[in-house]
C-alpha cells in the first residue's frame, strides 16, 4: 500500500510543478492574509491545545497507515489532534476548542488543522507531500528551547533550516522535502493549517478540488477514525 501511495504521490506532484512555480517558504501577507488571525490568537489556541490529553489523540500512522515511515520510524510519537480534515469537521474535537473552531469557521480555505503533538527526541525523516494544491501552516504553541536559547526544534525544508517560536507562523509549501526533529526533552506542541492555495490556473484549481473530494471518499470509504 505505501509503494502505492509513494507512486500516485510523486505523479501529482510532478503534474503540480509542471504548472505551478512556487518557492519552498511562501509569503503569509501575500498568499495567506488569515494568517494574522490565528497568529493573533496563538496563546488562547494554546490554551485550549494544553487542555488536550495527547496520549488520546491517535498517532499519524493510526489515522494514515501510509504514514508510518515517518511517524512510526522510531517509535516515538507524533500525534495529531484533528478538528478538520479535507473539509470534514471532527465536531467533538472542534468542541473542545472553541477559540480555534471560530477561527476555522471564518476562514474557509482552511482545508484541514491539527494539534501536532511531537513527542521528545522525535525524528520525522526527510519526506515530500504530493499535492501543491494547497500550502502548510504551522503556528508554534509550545516550541522549547535548547541551551542556547534558541528554539529546540529544527524543520528542515529544501535544505534550508527553520526554527520557529511560540507565536510565530511559517506558510511553506510541503512538496519541496522536508524533515522535523524535536532535540528537546519535552514535547513539541504546534497548529498545522492546510490552506488552499489561491491565485491556481483553472485546470490546477479543477484537480485540486477532484483530488479534495477523492481523498474525502477514500476517508469515508475507510471509516477513518481521529480519536484515540
Amino acid at each position: 500500500m505505501s509503494a502505492i501511495y509513494d507512486l500516485a504521490s510523486g505523479m501529482i506532484r510532478r503534474v503540480y510543478e509542471k504548472r505551478l512555480d512556487a518557492p519552498a517558504i511562501l509569503d503569509c501577507a501575500a498568499d495567506f492574509p488569515n494568517a494574522a488571525k490565528f497568529t493573533a490568537a496563538w496563546q488562547g489556541i494554546r490554551d485550549e491545545a494544553l487542555a488536550v490529553r495527547p496520549g488520546k489523540a491517535p498517532r499519524f500512522h493510526d489515522i494514515m497507515a501510509e504514514q508510518a515511515g515517518i511517524s512510526a520510524n522510531d517509535g516515538l510519537d507524533w500525534r495529531m489532534f484533528v478538528l478538520k480534515a479535507y473539509d470534514i469537521g471532527v465536531p467533538e474535537n472542534l468542541a473542545r476548542m472553541p477559540v480555534l473552531s471560530r477561527l476555522l469557521a471564518a476562514c474557509p480555505e482552511v482545508k484541514s488543522a491539527a494539534i501536532s503533538f511531537l513527542a521528545p527526541r522525535k525524528h520525522i525523516p526527510s519526506h515530500r507531500g504530493p499535492f501543491r494544491g494547497i500550502m502548510r501552516f504551522h503556528l508554534g504553541l509550545v516550541m522549547p528551547r535548547q541551551a542556547d536559547g534558541r528554539p529546540a526544534t529544527i524543520m528542515t525544508i529544501n535544505h534550508q533550516e527553520k526554527r520557529i517560536t511560540d507565536g510565530e507562523g511559517m506558510l511553506w509549501d510541503d512538496t519541496f522535502p522536508h524533515e522535523v526533529v524535536n532535540n528537546a526533552d519535552e514535547a513539541r506542541i504546534a497548529l498545522l493549517l492546510d490552506v488552499w492555495r489561491p491565485g491556481m490556473p483553472l485546470d490546477m484549481e479543477i484537480l485540486s478540488r477532484l483530488i479534495v473530494r477523492g481523498v474525502q471518499a477514500g476517508m469515508r470509504h475507510r471509516g477513518v477514525s481521529f480519536s484515540g
